[in-house]
């Protein structure tokens, strides 16, 4: 009876060795890090329980990245800083001479400052 269950084992099993794996990975992706770089992202795998390079690859897998300033962004925010600074030049002005005289210039200000900052939130980061 041993004999025969030894040889329908043999039979499932005829090469022998590792199975073959589900997911292939055939490409490889070059980084270069920095001695600090590989220090975390080593150190996060180790308390994941994880290898560095599956880490690697569950953390691009969730990553969220944003874009970098387009021109025209980098342009609405050097327009929202001169804004800012405009507002500011009429909030001494209220202080020294009245409250009442500046208040359409600041709420006209007001106004393009929301504008430029709707603009900057509706972009597709």
């Amino acid at each position: 009876m041993k004999e025969t269950e030894k040889r329908d084992q043999k039979s499932y099993n005829p090469k022998g060795g590792r199975p073959p794996k589900k997911v292939k990975r055939e490409s490889q992706l070059m980084v270069r890090l920095t001695e600090t770089e590989r220090f975390l992202i080593e150190t996060k795998a180790r308390e994941a329980g994880m290898k560095p390079s599956a880490w690697f690859r569950q953390a691009a897998k969730k990553a969220r990245v944003i874009a970098r300033l387009k021109p025209e962004d980098a342009g609405l925010l050097r327009m929202l800083a001169g804004m800012a600074n405009n507002l500011n030049q009429l909030t001494h002005l209220a202080h020294k001479d009245g409250l009442l005289s500046v208040q359409k210039k600041c709420r006209e200000l007001l106004s393009d400052i929301d504008d430029v900052l709707k603009k900057l939130q509706d972009d597709d980061r």
